[in-house]
């Protein structure tokens, strides 16, 4: 009987050791996707993002705020509970973390570490970014740099890879992308290292940790991994949207899953950039930002075909900019004149740093077609967000779905629903 009863319990444990991965393009709503797909496979053309076959319009309001922010909406994804604007894994009054929708004064990483997933967070922007940050941080005040990164470094997630390094080095020691600005004099990369972590620093570094690599954290900017200004500005300072020496969104959610691949685990990736250009209203780089949360995509679907109890979802909280992207008619000198004066009739910028619009790639006749980003805020926007997923459990996604509902499909994946 006893036998029988440990055999049960290996059983049900195994029913829901589901893998989970939670991409996250912040700030990336329908248009954004619809832009990134004229430019790289044409309007007859599908991206990674589309081949996720299950989908439903998100519904993202804040406990006292219509448009989520990110530490908001990202505190929501974390606990499954509504929670001021304010909120960085949080109550939203004080630095405490919020009681879950699964009963539990934790988040979901929090509590899937406890229970013997591996976990892991990646994030293309500095490590205080709170769409990753806020599963592992609970701070008052989104300003509490140091506080956030401490927390995240100290909370034993085993695979930690972002930008950041500023924040994990005492005022006036330099590190391997420039100064520290910790005021507490304490360095994080040597207290990760005397806590197990293997520490890297750029693209090659990363490419060569072993697969077995128990402890993983990675720095690969000061800051972020990206210039986060305007066109015009980056084209003055002659600097890049990407930094070269970091990996790319893709090259870490890859790394990831090969040290995670024989074991369970919760990964939550988030590529910061579809935001930070959107907000700065700099269409080349939300552009280069969506390819290459769309390469991402393309790798975790990989590894959704060779491992099929895996649960992959996606969605973004907000649209940043309040992007839109504008077919232009080459005949129209009405559309020709708007172009060469950047402005709509309403006068929303078009965003064409060069003065000329982008050119899609072929549609199934062959034929390219010109198009401008319009802009309508500086801002996040509610905007047209959509959830989607596959793999083992997707087939929940479906119809309207809370923010909410982002922290209930994955506990419901890695925990009996009853639990």
């Amino acid at each position: 009987m006893i036998r029988f009863l440990l055999l049960l319990a290996v059983s049900f444990s195994t029913a829901h050791a589901t893998n989970v991965i939670f991409i996250h393009p912040d700030g990336a709503g329908v248009a954004h996707w619809q832009a990134a797909r004229f430019l790289k496979t044409g309007p007859d053309g599908e991206l990674n993002w589309d081949r996720l076959p299950e989908i439903a319009i998100y519904r993202g309001h804040m406990k006292n705020n219509l448009t989520a922010t990110s530490n908001g909406g990202a505190t929501v994804h974390a606990y499954g509970v509504k929670v001021p604007a304010n909120a960085f894994g949080s109550d939203g009054v004080s630095a405490n973390p919020p009681v879950s929708a699964g009963g539990k004064s934790e988040s979901i990483m929090i509590e899937a570490k406890k229970a013997g997933y591996r976990v892991g967070v990646i994030n293309s922007g500095s490590i205080i970014e709170p769409g990753t940050a806020c599963f592992l941080s609970s701070v008052k005040s989104r300003r509490e740099y140091e506080e956030i990164t401490s927390q995240v470094v100290a909370s034993g997630a085993d695979t930690i890879l972002s930008g950041g390094e500023e924040w994990m080095l005492p005022e006036g020691q330099d590190g391997f992308h420039g100064p520290g600005k910790r005021t507490d004099k304490r360095n994080l990369i040597d207290e990760a290292k005397k806590a197990g972590y293997v520490v890297v620093f750029d693209k090659d570094q990363l490419a060569a940790v072993p697969k077995d690599t128990k402890k993983l954290l990675g720095v690969f900017a000061s800051g972020h991994t990206f210039n986060d200004q305007t066109e015009e500005f980056l084209a003055a300072a002659v600097k890049p949207t990407y930094q070269p020496q970091a990996p790319t969104l893709g090259e870490m959610t890859s790394k990831a899953l090969e040290i995670f691949s024989d074991d369970k685990f919760f990964l939550v990736v988030e590529e910061e950039g579809t935001d930070n250009f959107g907000n700065y209203n700099n269409a080349q780089g939300t552009l280069d930002a969506l390819l290459r949360a769309d390469e991402a995509f393309d790798v975790a679907l990989k590894f959704v075909a060779k491992h099929p109890d895996t649960f992959l979802l996606t969605t973004a909280d907000s649209e940043a900019g309040g992007m839109d992207v504008i077919g232009i008619n080459p005949e129209s000198k009405e559309h020709l004149a708007l172009v060469k004066n950047a402005r709509d009739r309403n006068g929303a910028p078009y965003d064409n740093v060069k003065g000329e619009p982008f050119v899609s790639a072929p549609d199934k006749e062959g034929i390219k077609h010109p198009f401008v980003i319009a802009w309508n805020t500086f801002n996040d926007s509610s905007g047209g967000i959509v959830i989607r997923a596959t793999g083992k459990g997707a087939e929940k996604v479906k119809g309207t779905m809370d923010n909410t509902d982002v922290y209930r499909l994955m506990r419901e994946a890695m925990f009996a629903p009853s639990e």
